[in-house]
């Protein structure tokens, strides 16, 4: 079985990158297994700078395959932020908790048909020769006024996907997994992996 790293320490990504990738001629460890080094810091602009950045860098250290996400919340009435800030929004360090109550804070007078929102998702997926392959995942929904539900991570609580009255927080793994912007950019992931991706990926190792 070939491992592949997580530029991550979230143990909740992980659980969902080992659910997503199950089945797969796979190990999914993460980066504390392979390395002390800390990660770099997400200084670029896009989803998908951020998850390169973290992938090689990944990749590069343990010379190993690596992958790494960068997700985030662009709420609307917010003109697209928190976006790539969206980990950092309640300032460094803030708990899930700070997260939420910050959001909602600062959409307390937007009402109910303007809270319109999206998660997206970046994967990078990285060779240690510095190779770097990319995938996106998007999932449309809209802004709760009160967080509702105690499954997931992050802004899950408050995130409504479009066709559906719960928030991520209230979904089941596997049901989130089919909809969520995570689920998607994974899945997308998997069917390159499975078409050849994983291959190229060893043989830059």
């Amino acid at each position: 079985m070939r491992r592949l790293v997580l530029a991550s320490g979230n143990r909740a990504k992980l659980a969902e990158l080992r659910r997503l990738l199950a089945g797969l001629d796979v190990e999914v460890v993460p980066y504390s297994e392979v390395s002390d080094e800390p990660l770099p810091e997400e200084t670029g602009e896009t989803f998908e700078e951020n998850a390169a950045l973290k992938a090689r860098a990944a990749a590069e250290v343990s010379g190993l395959p690596a992958l790494a996400d960068d997700s985030g919340l662009c709420v609307e009435a917010l003109n697209g932020a928190p976006g790539v800030r969206s980990a950092r929004f309640a300032g460094e360090g803030a708990s899930y908790e700070q997260l939420v109550a910050k959001l909602l804070e600062a959409i307390a007078a937007v009402p109910p048909g303007r809270r319109g929102a999206r998660f997206v998702c970046a994967v990078a997926a990285a060779s240690p020769d510095g190779a770097v392959e990319l995938v996106r995942g998007e999932c449309a929904g809209r802004i709760a006024e009160a967080p509702r539900g105690k499954s997931g991570f992050g802004y899950d609580p408050v995130f409504v996907p479009e066709g559906d009255r719960r928030t991520f927080a209230q979904m089941s793994p596997e049901e989130k997994d089919a909809v969520s912007h995570r689920g998607r950019a994974l899945a997308a992931l998997r069917r390159s992996l499975e078409g050849g991706l994983l291959d190229r990926l060893v043989a830059g190792s």
